[in-house]
């Protein structure tokens, strides 16, 4: 019986436990393109950004998608993005933000954590994928909007690969 289940109520279907095998196994199934790193972690791009889909916790309970914004701007930059991280958290449910120096930039990272302990259907991982990435493209987005000229030299970068 769960925490929050009464006594007598119907007990709901058992659910597969999450794995690395179901993401990719979903991905499939939307016809979607990706790649599985050396850890067994797929990743994809999506308008340009690097997605991760990564398995946490001792028991593989946690599924996280992870977006990178894939623009550069120096460490002059950090007080300015450190606050509108704090802000976007404080207003918004996903994606959670943050940033980090990385080789002397900054990195800017959107992210969707959920616990599936109690296991989860393919319809959830889904879910959890579209909003994931939807989201974390509207916080890229944005970021564009305030780094213009920063957006413009990655995706000139882009178009000369």
């Amino acid at each position: 019986m769960g925490y929050f289940t009464k006594p007598g109520a119907e007990q709901r279907p058992s659910l597969a436990p999450m794995a690395k095998e179901r993401i990719t196994e979903r991905l499939e199934a939307q016809g979607l393109r990706y790649l599985v790193d050396d850890d067994g972690d797929a990743a994809g791009y999506w308008d340009g950004h690097l997605f991760y889909f990564f398995v946490y916790g001792d028991a593989d309970q946690a599924f996280q998608v992870r977006g990178r914004w894939n623009r550069k701007l120096g460490t002059e930059h950090l007080d300015a993005l450190v606050r509108l991280a704090n802000e976007w958290n404080s207003e918004r449910l996903w994606p959670k933000v943050f940033v980090r120096e990385e080789e002397g930039l900054l990195g800017v990272y959107g992210e969707l954590t959920v616990d599936y302990a109690d296991g989860v259907a393919d319809e959830q991982i889904d879910r959890q994928m579209n909003c994931g990435v939807a989201t974390t493209i509207g916080l890229f987005e944005h970021l564009d909007e305030l780094y213009p000229e920063a957006a413009a030299a990655a995706k000139a970068e882009l178009e000369q690969a």
